[in-house]
């Protein structure tokens, strides 16, 4: 099973994204090439296999978070 998941943009360069993963210390490079627009940096992004694959709110970055953070929590 792959999971996507929500990443903060910390930089970019070129066509691609150095995200933060929720709020820790690691870190993801992530292509942009299948964006239709670069994010911004602070915005998140829906990452999955090396790809951001769409561009998320901050609120909706957070909720997926917690929710994910809930459910390993709850293994």
């Amino acid at each position: 099973m792959c999971l996507a998941v929500p990443a903060e943009v910390i930089s970019i360069e070129d066509d691609t994204a150095v995200c933060r993963v929720d709020r820790g210390q690691t870190t993801v490079k992530a292509s942009l090439m299948l964006l239709p627009e670069k994010p911004e940096l602070g915005e998140f992004l829906i990452i999955h296999a090396g790809f951001a694959l769409r561009i998320l709110d901050r609120e909706e970055a957070e909720k997926s978070l917690r929710s994910m953070n809930l459910a390993v929590e709850g293994v």
